[in-house]
């Protein structure tokens, strides 16, 4: 578990970094830094896998590949989802936005690879909406908005909802990913999962630069450079530590990103930021602990 939070407070000082190259002038575009972070894992990926004698360490094991691919480009959308919300949310409710994975996931499972799906996780979905809502405050409903989160520059409604319309693009992504992983088992090794994650991350961000002529920015200070390879290398670390482990301990890392969202921004979520990721938070530590209940062997007696 050590390992886990330890892991999940890479995770948000990895998105730290994300927001504070967002705040650089001139910003650095979402697709150049997930470029540049997914490069720097595919070749630690592909050191490590050369020295511990991985077998097959760019193309796979066979008959599964295909499944890593799906994996890779999924993933991309998830990890390019979260980023782009970052333009225009706090990261703190950016994270508990993308804490919706876990029932979206339970929904994919029942769907794709036949696993049982109740009625309470059904509802436990249904509560998760609503805490959507009141992170994402729509106009229409709560008017003007005046409860942004305090040091939280000020943001038209209309961009505070496409920050969370970003975050569902990283949900549907993340649930792809989780899926593909689940279908993977234990066929292929880890670092494999890591590598066309990080892999077709670089190659689909590339495109999207080219084909969207998005200016590559130039470092121009020596904190343009660290926070770079600060993203780069926390992204690794904590990946590296999560591949394999449940997602229970994922919960620390909203109470870190809250913290370095104070010192570096001097951030405090709002209240209806914090009762909708109350709601979040909740439904999705149930559906886990469920799944976890269910999947457990039962006892026998005799």
């Amino acid at each position: 578990m050590l390992y886990v939070i330890s892991s999940q407070f890479f995770f948000a000082s990895m998105d730290i970094s994300v927001k504070l190259l967002n705040g650089l002038e001139p910003p650095v575009h979402a697709l150049q830094i997930i470029v540049i972070r997914m490069g720097i894992t595919f070749i630690c990926c592909e050191i490590y896998m050369t020295i511990m004698g991985v077998p097959d360490p760019i193309s796979g094991p066979k008959g599964v590949r295909m499944t890593l691919v799906i994996r890779g480009v999924t993933g991309f959308f998830g990890l390019s989802g979260m980023y782009w919300s970052l333009q225009y949310l706090s990261v703190a409710d950016a994270t508990v936005l993308v804490f919706l994975t876990p029932l979206t996931t339970a929904v994919a499972g029942s769907v794709f690879l036949k696993e049982s799906y109740s009625i309470k996780q059904a509802v436990a979905g249904v509560f998760s909406l609503v805490g959507v809502v009141l992170i994402g405050r729509p106009e229409f409903l709560f008017g003007s908005p005046d409860a942004i989160p305090q040091g939280l520059s000020e943001v038209a409604p209309a961009q505070r909802l496409a920050g969370v319309g970003a975050c569902m693009v990283s949900v549907l992504g993340n649930t792809g990913a989780y899926t593909s992983i689940r279908a993977i088992g234990k066929r292929a090794h880890p670092m494999h999962v890591m590598t066309y994650f990080s892999l077709w991350s670089t190659i689909i961000s590339s495109l999207g630069m080219v084909v969207f002529d998005i200016p590559v920015v130039y470092p121009t200070s020596w904190m343009w450079i660290l926070l770079l390879l600060m993203v780069g290398a926390f992204g690794f670390v904590a990946q590296r530590e999560t591949v394999s482990r449940g997602v229970t301990g994922m919960y620390a890392q909203v109470l870190f990103v809250v913290v370095l969202e104070r010192l570096f921004f001097g951030i405090m979520p709002s209240l209806l930021s914090v009762l909708g990721a109350t709601i979040i938070m909740s439904s999705a530590l149930y559906v886990v602990v469920n799944e976890k209940a269910e999947t457990s062997p039962k006892p026998k007696y005799y």
